[in-house]
């Protein structure tokens, strides 16, 4: 009886844990690579190497060419010039075909050439960083084309040269994340260089 109610306490406390809870501050960002795009051309974007020149803030978001996404890449595209005096580099994520996001990265009305998009057509990325996968059957894009992956959840790492998750911004709208975003990587410019080195 004893061991039952123990089982049943256990089971009670994997249920107060939600199923998907994206990975938080202080965690290890898992590195990656993945056939990316940017102003329509094709290359191959490691974290690892990224890291080497500044923080990166890595955005997942449900699919190129939907409304939240449209206003992200916007927003991401015209604050770039902040980000980059920041020393941050962007690079989004989603289960978008290249073929896709080459299209996505070059349009003037969204990434506009200036935000690299990385294709994690099997979800593998989006696993590895805890975040929920949604099916979505039959949908159509802002363009009315077929959707045909899955959507991951909008979540957006800002991620330390050490490869640690600084922040994780979720939960709210495509705008006030990128928002959040650029505060976390000025936030980061703005600390004492000693403390960036005393990891």
């Amino acid at each position: 009886m004893i061991r039952r109610i123990a089982t049943l306490a256990m089971s009670s406390l994997f249920l107060a844990v939600p199923a998907h809870a994206a990975l938080q501050a202080g965690t290890t960002a898992p590195d990656f690579t993945a056939q990316a795009s940017l102003a329509g051309r094709t290359f191959v974007f490691s974290l690892q190497d990224a890291l080497r020149k500044g923080p990166v803030v890595v955005y997942f978001y449900p699919s190129a060419y939907t409304q939240g996404c449209n206003i992200q890449a916007r927003e991401f595209a015209q604050n770039m010039d902040k980000f980059t005096a920041a020393g941050a580099s962007i690079v989004g994520v989603s289960m978008d075909s290249i073929a896709r996001l080459n299209e996505f990265s070059a349009d003037p009305e969204y990434c506009g050439g200036k935000v690299a998009v990385s294709s994690d057509a099997d979800g593998r990325i989006a696993k590895a960083y805890d975040l929920k996968i949604t099916e979505r059957e039959g949908m159509k894009d802002s363009r009315g084309n077929a959707i045909e992956h899955g959507f991951i959840e909008r979540t957006t790492f800002v991620v330390t040269t050490d490869g640690k998750v600084a922040a994780t911004i979720t939960g709210v709208s495509s705008a006030e994340n990128v928002k959040q975003a650029l505060a976390a990587v000025e936030q980061l410019k703005a600390a004492p260089a000693a403390n960036q080195h005393s990891h």
